[in-house]
């Protein structure tokens, strides 16, 4: 919990600096009376949201036709539409900016350094436009790629937007079925992958996975092999439909851009939940919603503005991803890294930061945690001095970590570590410049998101663990899933705990400064090293295997983060010796990724099952981590919960 003292407090300049000072003024102005601390500037955000929606749309300088009505069926959710008569274009909106600036700085793990200034991030997206368009690409298609965080797939998803195709994206460290579980369902008309991507100091080629994977995409009329190892166009001629992209973009030249301006929901991206109960469920997000979202979580909350260098650790297949891309309708400069951060040592991010002055870093908080636990200390190795912000998320910052940025990294920096997620793309809760910095505390509910916490009866609870809600609709909310025609999977996932309410399946818990510490998911996600990823993934893999009959797999909360454990029920004579262990996690990291791939795996006798035969996750972690049972009764084999209790394979 909170120490004493601030980990940092912004000095008066910075807070006269910061954009969100200005917004203040600017809201006080329109409601004609001062707005006296970051707490009451939120509250008339959550109680006047058509006039606080209204004032960013004009803060943060959105193109497009705002329309008439700035809220519909506000107080349905899901339901409510956010300016139904509006039209924008997102591509619009991110390529404001020309010139010879720089708009991408890309750095590989391989030593590759490109820089694309703004002009020539134009005449890129151009040149893809005009290829889709060539191959008949209409709005509402969907264009997939597989792509490592390289300038391609910026650019790719920019020109997909601008003629409102719906974009969806993933890295190619994902197995074959793992790609198909997400593309299958959506069925999209390109798909674009590299001939391969660097981690850890090997080149990995993909042609035989993409080759796989576009074999059973059936609505695919091209797939377009991005260069990065140097291969692509022969790795093009082994695959149907495929050609290098370099080769497809020749026959056009870079021209001005032409951007249709949509519906303020039109669909802009598909991200995938986690896969916990069956394959990942598509989350339909809206362009406008997504747009006026990150502007204002970027400007109010991270400062961004003009000229600024920044860099979020990510792949393709996160939703930061997404997050830093709408970097550039701030005017930034997005810093691309890809790669192991850890390769060849932990400096190689803290080396990029200071070659190209950051100055925001966003990381995730096992990076943090793994530079500490790595004894290094950038404060004294690099030069750090154009770092304002620091960001941390994908699981929570330990206290610890928290003071460690500041004794190891930099003294004066806006620590803002934030929780959100791929349901939102974006933050329920995150950095607030303007306020002090206290020890393992989340800084605030993002503005214009009525954020609380609830007991198991729906009351609000202070100082109390409960389940993160939202209890008013925001513009980010989906505008539902793929292949969820009467809504009845995109209901169940968010509004069946609480009707109306959105429950984020998140344990937190509000601090006395008006922050918020998160202290886990409330449900069967896993979350290691950050990455959600879902317990169905790994059974799709596990459970093919003779050897295992079934599986069941947990997040157990371990040093500062959240580790795998795989319990499997082993076919009659079957051991589970160092063979199959190996067998099982090469089974699991091809077929899904190394992300999956459990630290632990632990032989159990039975497995526990609800009457209605559903096996019991929840129930075997909280076993795992000494807590009460609450629901025993709808368990039909509750005494196999004691083979999980006080396990010594658990214990380091």
């Amino acid at each position: 919990m909170a120490g004493e003292v601030p980990l940092w407090t912004p000095t008066q300049d910075q807070i006269d600096a910061s954009p969100l000072t200005a917004f203040m003024k600017a809201a006080a102005e329109s409601t004609g009376s001062p707005f006296s601390s970051y707490a009451d500037l939120h509250r008339w955000s959550v109680e006047n949201r058509e006039a606080f929606w209204d004032l960013v749309w004009d803060f943060c300088g959105l193109e497009g036709d705002k329309g008439e009505r700035l809220l519909l069926d506000g107080e349905k959710m899901p339901g409510a539409s956010f300016f139904p008569d509006a039209s924008l274009n997102f591509a619009e909106n991110l390529l404001k900016k020309t010139g010879t600036g720089e708009a991408i700085v890309f750095r590989g793990e391989d030593k590759v350094e490109r820089r694309l200034s703004w002009n020539e991030l134009h005449g890129l997206v151009s040149r893809l436009q005009q290829l889709f368009l060539s191959l008949k690409v209409k709005k509402g298609d969907r264009i997939a790629a597989m792509m490592p965080n390289m300038p391609e797939a910026v650019a790719a998803m920019l020109a997909a937007a601008s003629i409102g195709a719906v974009w969806s994206s993933c890295s190619p460290d994902f197995g074959e079925q793992g790609v198909l579980d997400r593309f299958g369902q959506i069925e999209p008309v390109i798909f674009i992958a590299p001939d391969g991507y660097w981690y850890n100091g090997k080149a990995i080629e993909v042609a035989d996975k993409v080759k796989a994977v576009a074999a059973r995409l059936g609505g695919v009329r091209k797939v377009l092999l991005v260069d990065y190892l140097g291969t692509s166009a022969d790795v093009a001629d082994t695959i149907d439909k495929a050609v290098a992209m370099e080769e497809a973009l020749s026959p056009f030249a870079a021209r001005p851009v032409i951007f249709e301006r949509l519906p303020f929901s039109h669909p802009l991206d598909i991200l995938f939940s986690s896969g916990t109960t069956g394959v990942p469920k598509c989350i339909v997000h809206s362009a406008g919603g997504t747009l006026i979202q990150h502007v204002k979580e970027h400007r109010l909350h991270a400062g961004l503005g003009d000229g600024d260098r920044f860099f979020y650790f990510t792949t393709c297949g996160w939703m930061m991803w997404n997050w830093l891309v709408s970097g550039l309708a701030s005017g930034a400069t997005l810093l691309l890294y890809d790669g192991s951060p850890f390769y060849p040592d932990g400096n190689v991010l803290f080396d990029f930061a200071d070659a190209e002055k950051m100055t925001f870093l966003g990381t995730s908080a096992k990076f943090i945690d793994s530079v500490r636990k790595a004894g290094l200390k950038p404060i004294r190795s690099h030069d750090l001095s154009t770092i304002r912000a620091i960001s941390s998320t994908g699981s929570p910052l330990s206290p610890e970590d928290f003071r460690f940025v500041y004794d190891g990294i930099k003294k004066d920096v806006h620590l803002a570590s934030v929780s959100g997620g791929t349901d939102i793309v974006s933050c329920f809760v995150l950095g607030v410049p303007t306020q002090p910095v206290w020890t393992g505390e989340i800084q605030g509910p993002g503005l214009g998101l009525a954020v609380d916490v609830w007991d198991d009866d729906g009351k609000p609870v202070r100082q109390e663990k409960g389940e993160l809600v939202c209890t008013r609709a925001f513009p980010s909310m989906p505008i539902g899933f793929w292949n969820d025609p009467d809504g009845k999977k995109y209901q169940a996932a968010y509004f069946e705990r609480f009707d109306n309410v959105w429950c984020h399946g998140d344990f937190a818990e509000w601090t006395d400064h008006g922050g918020m510490v998160i202290h886990g998911r409330s449900d069967a996600t896993l979350n290691p090293g950050g990455v959600r990823i879902g317990t169905a993934e790994i059974y799709n893999q596990v459970e093919q295997m003779p050897e295992i009959l079934e599986a069941l797999c947990i997040g157990q909360d371990f040093d500062n983060d959240v580790r795998v454990v795989l319990f499997v029920r082993l076919a009659a004579g079957v051991k589970l010796d160092d063979d199959l262990e190996k067998r099982i996690r090469a089974k699991i990291r091809g077929g899904a990724s190394p992300r999956h791939v459990p630290a632990r795996i632990v032989a159990v006798s039975d497995i526990p099952r609800t009457k209605s035969g559903k096996i019991t996750e929840l129930a075997v972690r909280d076993v795992v981590h000494g807590r009460a049972i609450k629901n025993k009764e709808a368990l039909a084999n509750p005494e196999a919960l004691e083979l999980f209790r006080d396990l010594p394979q658990l214990a380091q």
